[in-house]
């Protein structure tokens, strides 16, 4: 692994380390489990209770891909946890279509001035979809790539 992974590593296990602990007080103490953390999407944590799940799960695995010296080994599981994310956003989104109870007003929704309607949950699940497609090309790239290295 090079001096920068290692660095990146180190960071994203610190960061992440720090994003579990404000989790579970946001959790615990603030009740807010269900508020939207915008900021923290790109780690799949979508809400406050995602925190306490993702930011020790991602803290093994940087912690595992350091010890194992091994970056392929932490894109794979990336791509691995997008793919599985990604294939529970869709099913989802799906069933918030087909649902009599709207647990996501589509007004409140970022898309919604384009769309206008209903049809934001549509769009919602084919973006997740479109995830799920990209997840599997770069498990596949990177599962060579990994066993490549060992």
């Amino acid at each position: 692994m090079e001096y920068w992974q290692e660095i990146f590593l180190i960071t994203f296990t610190l960061l992440n380390l720090l994003i579990s602990i404000r989790g579970f007080y946001e959790c615990k103490y603030i009740k807010n489990s269900y508020k939207l953390t915008p900021i923290l999407n790109i780690f799949g944590i979508f809400a406050w209770g995602d925190a306490v799940i993702f930011g020790p799960f991602w803290t093994i695995t940087a912690i595992a891909a350091y010890f194992f010296n091994n970056w392929f080994l932490f894109l794979l599981t990336i791509s691995v946890f997008w793919f599985v994310r990604s294939l529970g956003e869709t099913i989802y989104w799906f069933n918030q279509q087909f649902s009599n109870k709207e647990l996501n007003p589509p007004k409140k929704l970022l898309g919604y001035s384009f769309f206008q309607n209903d049809s934001i949950w549509y769009i919602y699940q084919i973006f997740w979809q479109s995830i799920t497609i990209v997840s599997i090309i770069f498990i596949i790239y990177f599962s060579k790539l990994w066993l490549s290295s060992l």
